[in-house]
């Protein structure tokens, strides 16, 4: 199941699973997964991008290892908004996952993620190499977190 819809993804998450958080890249996918509690994300590793297949292989077996019950892939909007090229390929690669995998999956606008990622790197004086190393899972743990605070909000108002 892919959704847009927050309301939606809330529903058909089971209980007491981490999520798995997301960062597409061209070359990379940083990687985040939550507590089982769905209350803190955690940077996990970047998996360097091959073949669809291989790197949908990798994440599903992440999946099955932390058994997580939903994914939230970043959504690049350009900064009006706006859907572009970016978009279509992060929407094209849920629908392409969501044969391999059948648990929910949703977006999360991730403007400046990276940029809010560099940020936190650079004032924890992390080496130039280091922060090349961990920037996509930092930004990843950056979108989880953001859907993770959001679904705390819906919890409280139910």
């Amino acid at each position: 199941m892919i959704t847009d819809d927050i309301h939606d993804f809330t529903a058909a998450l089971p209980d007491m699973r981490p999520l798995m958080g997301l960062d597409l890249g061209d070359k990379t996918i940083g990687v985040a997964v939550s507590d089982t509690y769905q209350s803190v994300a955690t940077p996990l590793e970047t998996v360097r991008r091959k073949k669809f297949g291989l790197d949908a292989a990798r994440l599903v077996e992440l999946i099955g290892a932390r058994h997580v019950g939903g994914v939230v892939l970043g959504l690049p909007r350009n900064m009006d908004g706006s859907e572009g090229p970016r978009c279509q390929s992060t929407r094209a690669f849920a629908r392409n996952f969501a044969k391999l995998w059948d648990g929910p999956v949703t977006f999360w606008d991730e403007r400046l993620s990276t940029v809010a990622a560099e940020r936190a790197l650079l004032e924890a004086d992390t080496t130039r190499k280091r922060r090349a190393e961990v920037i996509d899972h930092v930004a990843a743990g950056y979108i989880l977190q953001g859907l993770l605070d959001r679904l705390a909000v819906i919890k409280r108002s139910t």
